[in-house]
């Protein structure tokens, strides 16, 4: 059956658009894993990511055009995160048994403790760029800073990283 006229353009730019949010969220897994590993909480960061999924579908229409709608989603679920854990003013969330957010691919628990024990603006570059792999590019449009600004990040947060690593 041929679809012409205005009626099946819009029925393919509408499959097209669910096709690209369904490939936003094959992500969601990864950036789960990513955000827990960041707030160091699982639960947050369920909470978080789901949050942020839901947001991107309600404004898809304008967040489908970005370069990257995952960065988005993890720049969104970071500051859901963040406002939670303010909300319920927990002081130190790295207290937790190192069960509390395992996660399939988790690092190793001391790896993990360092990480979680980076300031909170210098841990999300780290993961971002290493658990999610994304370049310096990509993480700074992601969190919306400058490119300077995580390299001087993950520059820091890798030689904390290392004197923690070092000294256990």
């Amino acid at each position: 059956m041929r679809v012409s006229g205005v009626e099946g353009t819009r029925e393919m730019d509408t499959a097209v658009t669910q096709d690209r949010f369904r490939e936003l969220h094959a992500q969601r897994d990864r950036l789960y894993r990513a955000v827990a590993l960041a707030v160091g909480d699982a639960a947050v960061a369920a909470d978080a990511i789901d949050e942020a999924m839901t947001r991107a579908f309600t404004r898809w229409e304008r967040i489908e055009s970005y370069a990257s709608p995952e960065g988005w989603v993890y720049r969104v679920a970071m500051n859901v995160a963040r406002s939670a854990m303010r909300k319920t003013r927990r002081e130190d969330l790295w207290n937790q048994p190192p069960e509390a957010a395992v996660t399939d691919d988790e690092p190793d628990p001391e790896l993990r403790a360092a990480v979680g024990r980076l300031p909170s603006k210098l841990r999300t570059v780290v993961v971002a760029r290493y658990l999610l792999d994304w370049s310096t590019a990509r993480t700074a449009e992601a969190l919306g800073i400058p490119e300077g600004t995580v390299k001087t990040r993950l520059r820091r947060g890798l030689a904390r990283l290392a004197s923690d690593l070092e000294g256990s």
